[in-house]
């Protein structure tokens, strides 16, 4: 017998899944952040709270993850991520009642420029995150 997974079911799976990509993400920040800040480990979590927030936006509302980037530079990070959606994110207000809706805010004041670009089949966001000291 065939089982068609309900909302709540595709709902479930979609969250494991974001989590899952924004999470090794997260992995390869660290890793990139170690090689070029050795003995940075802590100091540098708005970097991987940029790199969580948009990995986990594309798959959960841009219609999936096509690209993920970082690049050092001076006293930053250049966090890029490309989605496949044209649609630019949006501020929420926030709202008791309606969890989440604070990641594309968190993200804008976190680094310190946020670019977004609409490309052919989806768009392109650039954050430039500075580094701890």
């Amino acid at each position: 017998m065939a089982h068609s997974p309900d909302e709540a079911d595709l709902a479930r799976w979609r969250e494991s899944r974001s989590c899952q990509w924004a999470e090794r993400a997260c992995d390869v920040a660290r890793g990139f952040l170690w090689a070029c800040s050795p003995g940075s480990e802590g100091r540098n979590d708005a970097v991987l709270l940029v790199v969580s927030e948009l990995v986990t936006n594309a798959i959960r509302h841009a219609g999936g993850l096509t690209d993920f980037r970082l690049d050092p530079g001076e006293g930053c990070v250049i966090v890029t991520v490309a989605d496949a959606s044209q649609r630019v994110p949006q501020e929420w207000d926030l709202d008791v009642q309606r969890p989440g809706g604070v990641g594309w805010q968190l993200v804008r004041e976190l680094a310190s420029q946020v670019h977004v670009e609409i490309v052919p089949g989806g768009k392109t966001i650039q954050a430039i995150v500075p580094l701890s000291e």
